[in-house]
């Protein structure tokens, strides 16, 4: 054989052994088979936040109405404070299954060029307000002073961020994230004069320090509708073991419907798990004032979700627009809300590609 022929036959032999591991391993190769169904899973890594904006969540934990579903797979519930943690824990594949906002749910899809995770619910709307001193009343008051968020490239984060894009007043404002309960102590102290937080936390500066609403975010958006908190899962996950997240489904419904038709004993499950996760839990006033700002939905507002995506450019967290085509994978949603006789949620063009 010539030197040129087994050069030729031995990078056959080892792009076609790449080839082979990369299709193996789990690779983006989109042609190949669909992975079997490996029934239940013997466990469902499960992320959260301690926030009122996850209350569907924490309803589900403690009420055990995600474990009742999810019978033999044990659930092992993982408590984040913010969504770029949540996200490493899902690309890194320490999580299964994350309660998140819908910034860094479109960033894991992005960073993973829409491979490895899909949106397969809604959890709830609305929630996220920008508080104030009492000495603030329109947006140019806020040039100069220091306005929080809870992390980098979180929800908030990049709603602060294009609104003040929007208002032309960005490269004015100084802004800093802290942790929400150091977000809270600053405020009190007046080390920052504004933050864009989610329930319970805006509703605690308000009434616990003194802060005023400056813009409820529900009024930026079409009917007051958008994706605070969604519900999304590892692809792998859903295609090996599509019952077990159709069990989490249930219980997520399950906690829906508790909280519609049994709210007084909804908010005190909600509070029992914020006293556990955090040290304190909220008076009533805290309570009932956020939870007056949340809507507890299946519905993940997906036709928002282009924008969303749009915005994290104009708030400098994004480069360019994650293409978020193909994000949404509602089947198991839907497949669960028809065996219950109840209305399927409409993806809005966002399950293809």
């Amino acid at each position: 054989m010539s030197k040129r022929l087994l050069t030729a036959t031995i990078a056959a032999v080892v792009l076609s052994a790449v080839g082979a591991c990369s299709r193996a391993d789990g690779g983006s190769d989109s042609s190949a088979a669909p992975a079997q169904d490996k029934g239940p899973a013997a466990e469902l890594r499960l992320g959260y936040f301690p926030n009122v904006t996850h209350a569907a969540a924490l309803i589900g934990l403690e009420k055990a109405l995600f474990a009742k579903e999810l019978g033999n797979t044990k659930l092992v519930p993982t408590k984040f404070n913010a969504g770029p943690e949540e996200v490493n824990a899902l690309l890194g594949g320490s999580l299964d299954a994350g309660f998140i906002g819908s910034g860094p749910a479109i960033n894991a899809y992005a960073k993973s060029n829409g491979e490895a995770v899909r949106l397969i619910s809604g959890a709830t709307s609305g929630g996220a307000q920008l508080v104030v001193r009492n000495d603030i009343s329109k947006p140019e008051d806020l040039v100069g002073k220091t306005v929080v968020t809870p992390q980098l490239g979180n929800t908030q984060d990049v709603a602060l961020k294009k609104w003040l894009k929007d208002k032309a007043i960005f490269d004015k404002v100084q802004v800093t994230n802290l942790e929400n309960a150091q977000t809270l102590d600053a405020f009190k102290k007046g080390d920052v004069q504004a933050a864009w937080l989610p329930e319970p936390w805006s509703s605690r500066l308000v009434l616990e320090a003194g802060a005023k609403v400056l813009v409820d975010e529900k009024e930026l958006w079409p009917n007051g509708k958008f994706p605070t908190t969604v519900l999304i899962v590892r692809t792998g996950y859903l295609k090996d073991h599509p019952q077990t997240v159709q069990a989490l489904l249930r219980g997520l419904i399950a906690s829906i419907d508790y909280a519609g038709a049994s709210k007084t004993e909804a908010q005190a499950a909600v509070n029992k798990q914020l006293k556990e996760l955090t040290g304190k839990d909220l008076s009533q006033p805290v309570t009932e004032r956020a939870w007056s700002g949340i809507e507890l939905t299946l519905d993940p507002v997906a036709g928002q979700f282009p924008q969303l995506a749009k915005d994290a450019v104009t708030a400098g967290v994004a480069k360019e627009a994650a293409n978020v085509a193909g994000y949404a994978d509602l089947t198991a949603l839907n497949t669960v809300l028809k065996q219950l006789g109840k209305s399927e949620v409409d993806p809005s063009g966002l399950d293809k590609k």
